[in-house]
C-alpha cells in the first residue's frame, strides 16, 4: 500500500528503515504514469521498503527541504538520510535495482 505523506508526518514516517518517496502533483502526466509503477512497488516490496507520496501542491513545505525542482521526483531515504533522487519518469525495473541497494 502506497501511503499520503504531509509536511506533519514525513518526518516521522521516513526516519526508519528504507522509504521511497514519490513527490507529485494531480496536474502532473508523468507522475499519473509513474503512480502505477509506485502501486506495484509497493505490492511486492511493501516488507523491505515503505513508499509514499507527497503532493507537492498540498505539502510544499517538504518538497522545498528536498529540493523538489520537477515532477515526478523520487526520493529514497535510509533511516531519514536521503541516499538517492531520480528526477523523471522511472520503470519499475530501475527502481526495484535501485532499492535492492539500500535493503
Amino acid at each position: 500500500m502506497v501511503k499520503e505523506w504531509t509536511d506533519a508526518d514525513y518526518a516521522q514516517e521516513t526516519a526508519n528503515g528504507v522509504t521511497l518517496t514519490d513527490f507529485w502533483a494531480t496536474w502532473c502526466g508523468p507522475c499519473r504514469m509513474q503512480a502505477p509503477v509506485i502501486e506495484q512497488l509497493a505490492a511486492e516490496m511493501g516488507d523491505e521498503v515503505t513508499i509514499g507520496k507527497v503532493d507537492v501542491d498540498k505539502n510544499q513545505a517538504t518538497a522545498a527541504k528536498y529540493g523538489v525542482m520537477s515532477i515526478p521526483t523520487l526520493v529514497i531515504q535510509k533511516d531519514g538520510k536521503v541516499v538517492d533522487t531520480l528526477i523523471g519518469y522511472h520503470d519499475k525495473g530501475t527502481l526495484q535495482a535501485k532499492l535492492a541497494q539500500y535493503i
